[in-house]
């Protein structure tokens, strides 16, 4: 992490315990190495020992406390908080691919809601001093004004939707209704190294250039996103976390994205380009796909003002990053 980077988690988390779940994924394991650095303890909730995952691929498991249990098991987060005298926790556990949402909505419905709620309740009763929450840029649904700022209306339609703005709304009711020091982000698409979801464009660009085969597009490639890249989040959510010491981010939700939108072909044409890779996308779709928004891109302003908080590191430099990450570590490449 860089220098700034440094200087926001110690002043927030230096000597604390923090608890995170969902930290074998990309963001959750970029997390706990910022966590680390900046001095704290932190304690990860394992679901499921034994698969591959982002925090053994940055080396990360041997420095951790590890918990092992569901985000929905209430005894086992009970311990965990008490046990490790926690008094931050960062919530990322979720069923976070729009197309398993879709294809098993239940099982996505439960993880990310239930979940959250049996979190906070955890949190309340335990007394937990600080809670982030991760929603997604997706809990707004379908605007035809963009970008998104966090006074729109959550308008979600699909199940993945549906189940990120039904835990946004759970998560800030904790402080209105309970006094529970809690703070929502809704970030945009995350990418860096280690993200072992295929399904996402830029693992897929990214496995595609470096083992020389077409990056399969699933839509027509004219879908806009807005990416942002992972140490950049890190550095948002430790600036959070260290808001909520004051009354100012209590109960608020925050965007975090670059500020621009790209469109789904012209982020893998860049991956590939920055990769030195002469290849053509495999163009699958037509449109976009069935259950996903055609455009987005977010409104960071509300974070900036609060915390200082902006990205550093543009689209085009955090895919070389990304991609020499995958260079040192071939291991890590999304099998096709």
């Amino acid at each position: 992490m860089g220098e700034r980077s440094a200087a926001v988690a110690g002043v927030g988390v230096n000597g604390r315990t923090a608890l995170v779940t969902g930290a074998y994924g990309l963001m959750g394991a970029w997390l706990v190495r910022g966590l680390l650095a900046a001095g704290a303890r932190v304690v990860v909730l394992r679901h499921t020992s034994g698969a591959r995952s982002t925090l053994a691929l940055l080396g990360l498991e041997g420095e951790v406390s590890v918990v092992d249990g569901d985000v929905r098991d209430a005894n086992v987060l009970g311990r965990a908080l008490a046990s490790h005298g926690v008094d931050t926790v960062f919530h990322l556990a979720a069923r976070a691919v729009v197309g398993e949402a879709n294809r098993s909505p239940v099982e996505s419905l439960d993880a990310n809601v239930r979940g959250t709620w049996t979190l906070l309740e955890a949190c309340r009763l335990h007394g937990v001093e600080r809670v982030v929450v991760a929603s997604s840029d997706k809990a707004y649904g379908r605007h035809e004004v963009l970008p998104y700022r966090e006074d729109f209306a959550l308008r979600p339609a699909f199940p993945y939707e549906v189940s990120k703005a039904a835990a946004d709304l759970v998560a800030r009711s904790y402080w209105h209704g309970f006094g529970l020091p809690v703070a929502v982000t809704r970030c945009a698409n995350l990418y860096g190294g280690g993200d072992l979801n295929a399904s996402r464009v830029v693992p897929e660009a990214v496995s595609a250039a470096l083992t020389g085969r077409r990056p399969v597009i699933r839509s027509d490639g004219t879908p806009e996103r807005e990416f942002l890249y992972v140490e950049d989040a890190v550095e948002a959510y430790l600036a959070l976390a260290q808001a909520l010491d004051g009354r100012g981010a209590r109960g608020e939700a925050f965007n975090a994205g670059e500020g621009r939108p790209y469109a789904i072909r012209e982020v893998v044409d860049l991956a590939l380009r920055v990769a030195g890779a002469d290849l053509e996308p495999d163009i699958r779709g037509t449109g976009t796909p069935h259950g996903e928004i055609d455009r987005q891109y977010l409104d960071s302003t509300k974070l900036r003002e609060l915390t200082g908080w902006a990205p550093r590191v543009s689209l085009e430099e955090g895919l070389r990053r990304t991609l020499e990450w995958h260079r040192a570590h071939p291991e890590a490449l999304a099998p096709h």
